[in-house]
């Protein structure tokens, strides 16, 4: 058998045409699933719908799986052991990352990062459950979605299904705060046993996935700040030491934070060099291009996305006895590199996140959330206004799942319009009709 094509339930393969490849089938599964289709009505940093321009959790997953394909190609031209297939986990399908990189985001509720935040305040204080959007996302592809033949979700192969793991434990163990839920770990685990994967060390296919996301991240989003007017490209803004002190701020208080990363590092004078050579490459292409606003973004984005896709490599790494896929420079880790990716994450964050108007729609969203998640978290009266399909999948799996998990799965599976238009039926004083269609 091979174990990198090999799935959780379908073992025999009776549910699936052999006209095509199995990540073929993983590809087509995905993009046609109705998770798939909401991320287009899901917030990235602007709430969807605020404008044709900005990016929603669809175009961002699927520019991520763009970057993460090409480079999947060009590190299997470069690295001669990938070719050996030594090991299952130290191999880069470009298929697979692609497939990986389009169902990384699946698990986000409506709202961005507001909606997982209120989400799990609200299932921990009351429930002691968590909710967290890596997790959620395997809730979905094991569970939550449907295709024919199938009751346990997409049943995708093992290789598309440990990519998109990149936090490989168990969240539900004491003090992890991401992971894969027990009820779901249990066959990852399985996965990751047969595969002989080490400690808590991820494939390399997921390893790529989330860097190519961080890129995307740290160059797509500053991209939509600047056309929003949110980041101003002249001196004063970019010169201003607040805006340095708070950059600084969040990347100490980043949980994933290492002070080791950033020994003996003024990181005040590297903030002001990144933020200083990032307007004046900005100044640069400009006059470039005419002095066109546009165009310039869009130049911008490329060079930076270019810069960061060409140093991505693979070193070995020594404490977890493995591989890991990083940015690379003369064979070494890229520290310096990596913590130019980090303070343009955190300018995008400072900039965008933390805008006082964007933080009032954070409010508004909060409030949004409470009152739904208050509406249908008891059974007794949130049995009355759920779907019938989603009643129906809680009578034939509640021996498995709390009500409380299923009411926040069909919370957070809402897009931004949706739960606006749910919470306006519930709250908003307004005629409607029963004959309105969800």
């Amino acid at each position: 058998m091979n174990v990198r094509k090999m799935r959780l339930y379908d073992t025999e393969n009776i549910h699936s045409g052999e006209d095509r490849d199995e990540y073929e089938k993983d590809y087509a599964r995905l993009i046609q699933s109705p998770a798939f289709r909401r991320l287009q009505g899901k917030s990235q940093v602007f709430g969807a719908g605020s404008g044709d321009y900005y990016r929603t959790r669809l175009t961002h997953s699927l520019e991520v799986s763009q970057i993460a394909r090409e480079v999947a190609r060009r590190l299997g031209k470069q690295y001669a052991f990938l070719s050996k297939k030594e090991h299952p986990g130290l191999m880069i399908d470009p298929e697979v990352v692609e497939c990986a990189s389009l169902a990384h985001d699946l698990g986000h509720p409506p709202f961005g990062h507001k909606g997982e935040e209120v989400l799990d305040r609200l299932l921990q204080e009351q429930h002691g459950l968590k909710y967290e959007g890596n997790a959620q996302n395997f809730r979905i592809l094991m569970f939550l979605e449907k295709r024919a033949g199938s009751g346990s979700g997409l049943d995708l192969t093992a290789s598309v299904l440990l990519a998109i793991n990149k936090y490989p434990f168990c969240i539900d163990d004491p003090g992890r705060l991401k992971g894969v839920y027990s009820s779901e770990w249990e066959g990852i685990n399985s996965l990751r046993q047969t595969w002989g994967m080490p400690g808590n060390s991820a494939t390399l296919e997921a390893q790529l996935m989330d860097l190519c996301d961080d890129i995307a991240y740290s160059t797509h989003d500053l991209e939509d700040g600047i056309r929003a007017g949110k980041i101003q490209m002249d001196r004063g803004f970019f010169e201003d030491d607040r805006l340095v002190t708070q950059v600084i701020q969040e990347i100490t208080n980043d949980p994933s934070y290492s002070e080791a990363n950033w020994e003996h590092v003024d990181k005040t004078a590297m903030v002001k060099e990144v933020l200083i050579h990032y307007l004046e490459q900005w100044e640069i292409i400009y006059a470039e291009c005419d002095r066109e606003p546009s165009r310039t973004r869009r130049e911008m984005k490329a060079r930076w996305v270019r810069k960061f896709a060409n140093e991505v490599g693979i070193i070995d790494d020594p404490e977890a006895n493995w591989k890991k896929v990083t940015l690379v420079r003369e064979g070494k880790q890229n520290i310096e590199l990596l913590r130019t990716m980090e303070i343009l994450k955190k300018l995008a964050w400072v900039t965008l996140i933390k805008d006082f108007r964007v933080q009032r729609l954070h409010k508004r969203s909060e409030v949004m959330i409470e009152r739904l998640w208050g509406s249908f978290k008891n059974y007794d009266t949130g049995h009355l206004i759920i779907p019938p399909d989603w009643l129906e999948s809680y009578e034939g799996q509640k021996d498995k799942w709390p009500w409380e998990r299923l009411a926040a799965d069909y919370i957070s599976g809402m897009t931004d319009a949706y739960a606006e238009k749910v919470y306006a039926e519930f709250f908003a004083s307004r005629s409607g009709s029963i004959y309105e269609r969800d």
